[in-house]
């Protein structure tokens, strides 16, 4: 490595004749040395802290949370009602005792609105008296994914859909038996099929407690 000065003379005299001089070796290795230690802390600071992901979109365990589909907001706005919408990819929640399914009796299957992934059946809905539909067991619990939820000053489980992350309502230790859970969910997050007339219902849990 190579260093430029002017030789003392010339500073008197005003000439800015250029002197070139040479580094020791073990200074230029010492210079080297303490780039590349910069280089791999920075790196491995980088690595460690990883891309910068929102905490609403982990779960308890930390993982995040990777709907399988993803479309953009004008998507989802020209495909569902203000109030779907609202509900399902704002987080909104409907009033109480005004949704389409609160008190619904007919059997069949409960499905997400805007993907149609299964989410309950009738024969775990029950009448909680809340308000809003309530199930003590999912149908299929793949298509689930919960969260903890620190808004409106609470601690609550929200629960989402695994395939589109929708928000479907929240999850409560309230429930009746055999499960224990109560699982809130908004009638604007879900969509009824019907079961075809002469399937007889097959009762699931404490029959007691099914609408």
């Amino acid at each position: 490595m190579m260093v430029f000065s002017l030789k003392p003379d010339d500073r008197a005299t005003g000439k800015t004749t250029i002197v070139r001089r040479a580094l020791p070796a073990v200074a230029v290795l010492a210079l080297v040395a303490a780039a590349v230690a910069t280089w791999r802390r920075d790196s491995a600071t980088a690595s460690a802290d990883g891309p910068s992901v929102p905490a609403a979109s982990q779960n308890p365990e930390g993982l995040t949370h990777m709907p399988k589909i993803n479309k953009t907001d004008a998507q989802w706005k020209a495909q569902l009602t203000p109030e779907q919408y609202e509900v399902t990819r704002r987080k909104g929640t409907e009033r109480a005792f005004t949704g389409q399914y609160w008190n619904h009796k007919e059997a069949g299957t409960y499905k997400c609105v805007c993907c149609g992934a299964e989410l309950f059946t009738s024969d775990t809905k029950y009448d909680s008296g809340c308000g809003w539909p309530s199930f003590f067991a999912p149908g299929k619990p793949e298509n689930f994914h919960t969260e903890e939820d620190h808004s409106h000053g609470m601690v609550r489980t929200e629960v989402t859909c695994n395939n589109c992350g929708a928000h479907l309502g929240h999850l409560f230790d309230d429930g009746p038996r055999p499960t224990g859970q109560r699982y809130c969910m908004n009638s604007a997050s879900l969509a009824f099929q019907k079961k075809p007339e002469g399937q007889a219902k097959t009762p699931t849990g404490d029959p007691s407690t099914n609408q």
